[in-house]
């Protein structure tokens, strides 16, 4: 169950995400299957290649990515999540969901 996403900022990945660009969604969520996490990112590309060579770059096998739709993505979580973050720049996401 997502939380503390923008519609304008779903519209915003999703469209990345379809004209196959590499794109971050970053929000707070609960799964009981991962009751230590409180937020994903999703990194998102509808170039496969593109997205299991992105993923390559920081040990993300291709067999993880989850393939819905129109919108292939890792999820990150944890250590991984806020390493990427940072290695990508993403500070904003790191200090917006206080990570």
């Amino acid at each position: 169950m997502a939380f503390g996403v923008r519609k304008k900022e779903l519209a915003e990945w999703k469209k990345k995400v379809i004209d196959g660009e590499i794109a971050f969604l970053t929000h707070f969520w609960y799964d009981p299957r991962f009751p230590n996490y409180t937020t994903v990112t999703k990194v998102g590309c509808s170039d496969l290649e593109k997205l299991f060579a992105w993923g390559a770059k920081y040990a993300l096998r291709p067999e993880w990515v989850h393939k819905r739709h129109t919108f292939p993505h890792f999820d990150l979580l944890g250590d991984k999540q806020k390493e990427i973050l940072r290695s990508e720049g993403l500070i904003d996401h790191l200090e917006r969901f206080q990570l």
